[in-house]
């Protein structure tokens, strides 16, 4: 393929959907030679922003999760959503593939979290799976006799969010370091269940030196850039504004907390 030719299948690519990506690829597959791989990645090297670098690598990293899975298709048979989402819960059900919530194993999260991260990195965690998983979800919501599913459940969403949001760094700008973006990113990979630790340590209500308002200002933004870059109206888009927000009303009611009384 010319130069320009191989620069319009890029250009394609990065206005693609996850899902009309995986198209793109599948059409385009046999031209996906060295020469492809080559310009992308100095188109990489050219860019002026640090987002618009992480677009293409992250471009790049899904094109190789396609492509890898087009090569192994007709090897295995391609799981489900289903059959993921049962493999990511698998480590929290009991020997009646009931769940209880919190699970009886204290390493289950743990195991949870790790086959999530292998799904995610194999390309499985798409708008397929997260469908599948607020589909349960909201199925879980009406029955209201398994809480444990329902739990379980957002938990799964809460680290798929985090794991998404934490590939993009926004705390370094210049060579310096942005303490309000670093402390953000330090909440937003870690898991749930400590929340409120990190902030009474980091946040000047507590025991550290960053302003309510600043952390406030940095999840603004970095809501703002989930806009700009995901799907509108995805699920994608609403697992990870609804992180987001998550960490913003627990601020804001440690904030209220310490400044109107104790913890409870």
């Amino acid at each position: 393929m010319k130069t320009v030719e191989v620069d319009r299948l890029i250009d394609t690519m990065r206005d693609s959907n996850p899902s009309e990506l995986e198209q793109v690829v599948v059409e385009n597959v046999l031209s996906l030679d060295e020469g492809f791989w080559i310009r992308l990645a100095a188109r990489s090297e050219t860019c002026k922003s640090e987002d618009d670098k992480k677009d293409y690598e992250e471009l790049a990293a899904c094109v190789m999760s396609i492509v890898d899975r087009l090569v192994h298709k007709t090897e295995e048979k391609i799981e489900t959503a289903t059959d993921v989402l049962k493999a990511i819960l698998n480590p929290a059900m009991d020997e009646h593939e009931e769940i209880t919530w919190p699970p009886r194993d204290p390493e289950a999260l743990k195991l949870m979290e790790k086959e999530l991260s292998t799904r995610e990195q194999e390309g499985y965690l798409d708008e397929g799976f997260l469908a599948e998983v607020n589909a349960q979800l909201r199925q879980a919501k009406e029955d209201e006799d398994k809480p444990g599913l329902q739990a379980m459940l957002q938990k799964v969403l809460q680290l798929y969010a985090s794991k998404v949001l934490g590939k993009r760094s926004y705390a370094y700008k210049g060579g310096k370091v942005i303490p309000r973006e670093k402390f953000l990113e330090s909440v937003i990979e870690a898991p749930e269940s400590i929340w409120n630790k990190l902030l009474i340590d980091g946040l000047t209500i507590g025991k550290g030196d960053i302003e309510p308002e600043d952390l406030y200002t940095a999840i603004k933004k970095r809501i703002e850039r989930v806009l700009i870059r995901t799907e509108g109206g995805s699920y994608e888009q609403r697992v990870l504004v609804e992180y987001l927000k998550g960490i913003e009303s627990r601020t804001q009611e440690l904030v209220q907390a310490l400044q109107g009384g104790p913890v409870q």
